[in-house]
């Protein structure tokens, strides 16, 4: 474990993946349960299309997780099946907005950032 990823003690479950299922909704991958570091606090970011906006929670990652999936801070056993295979039916489950990948002064650990 690296320096940057000690400091996540938390856990957080990922759904990422997400298809348009034809319908105006999406489908998403199975969740994965992830160690974090989650703030609750408003920060601007700048997404992909190059538009400022206001967070709700920053996260703090040791591993990749793609735009338009989402995180729910807790365990997976905190959810019900139907909740599992639905993040948007999971109260404080957010949609990851923008993502950031940066590396160490070595290049051999990287900060994932995610704004939700």
């Amino acid at each position: 474990m690296g320096w940057l990823t000690k400091y996540h003690k938390q856990a957080c479950v990922y759904w990422g993946s997400p298809i348009n299922d034809g319908w105006g909704g999406r489908t998403y991958g199975d969740p994965t349960e992830l160690s974090c570091r989650w703030e609750d606090k408003q920060e601007k970011f700048v997404d992909a299309q190059g538009e400022e906006h206001v967070s709700r929670s920053v996260v703090y990652l040791g591993q990749d997780v793609v735009v338009n999936g989402y995180l729910y801070l807790g365990d997976l056993d905190d959810l019900s099946s139907a909740e599992e295979g639905d993040p948007e039916t999971v109260t404080g489950a957010y949609l990851i907005r923008a993502f950031s990948k940066i590396p160490n002064i070595k290049g051999t650990d990287y900060e994932r950032t995610v704004w939700l």
